[in-house]
């Protein structure tokens, strides 16, 4: 295996540092911990020196190198779908993602989507949390609910019938509530490539 260089930004100690057991140690545990690997010392050490702010950061290294949060926040909810079928029955869960505990889990209904149940698990998951009086982040892992969540709408494509009355009347509490509701709590994209499956994720892959 190459040797690799890992530049520490943001850790229990900064700097470069030659394997990955010296890094990981400096990184595990610290909340919001920057870091990434490199192929030669002098690349690590160019990065270290010049690439402090994340301005800078952004602008020099592509989308696919930019330096990632080394682990979630484990005070945090995690939400997720299941869909059986494009419309079939659709299930959602939350579930706090330091214990695995399963907080909510609504399903299955019939003829959904999971874009629809993403979207749907993101606002139980805050009206959860307001109910609660928590402001702990909540993770997902669709971009597809996100921009819907930012829109304050359910974009779906799925004709409501007799069969999926119950999902149409889910997605009309959900657009009520982040209409008339205010909240603090982030909502992150979940890193599926460097941290896995979200935790309140079905394993049906």
């Amino acid at each position: 295996m190459a040797k690799k260089y890992y530049v520490v930004w943001k850790g229990h100690q900064t700097g470069i540092f030659t394997s990955w057991n010296m890094c990981k140690p400096l990184i595990e545990g610290y909340k919001g911990a920057v870091y990434k690997s490199f192929d030669t010392y002098e690349e690590a050490k160019e990065a270290f020196e010049n690439q402090q702010s994340q301005t800078i950061r952004n602008q020099h290294l592509s989308k696919k190198q930019r330096i990632i949060t080394a682990y979630p926040i484990q005070d945090s909810l995690a939400v997720d779908a299941a869909c059986s079928g494009n419309p079939g029955p659709m299930e959602y869960r939350g579930v706090y993602v330091k214990t695995g505990q399963e907080l909510f889990k609504i399903g299955p209904l019939q003829d959904g989507t999971n874009n629809i149940g993403e979207f749907l698990a993101i606002v139980h998951g805050l009206a959860y949390l307001q109910k609660i009086q928590s402001n702990i982040p909540i993770y997902t892992d669709s971009v597809t609910a996100l921009s819907w969540i930012k829109n304050k709408h359910c974009k779906t494509t799925v004709s409501e019938t007799s069969r999926n009355e119950k999902i149409f009347e889910l997605i009309d509490r959900a657009e009520h509530w982040l209409t008339h509701n205010t909240y603090n709590n982030q909502i992150l994209k979940w890193d599926t490539q460097h941290w896995g499956e979200i935790p309140a994720d079905f394993g049906r892959k």
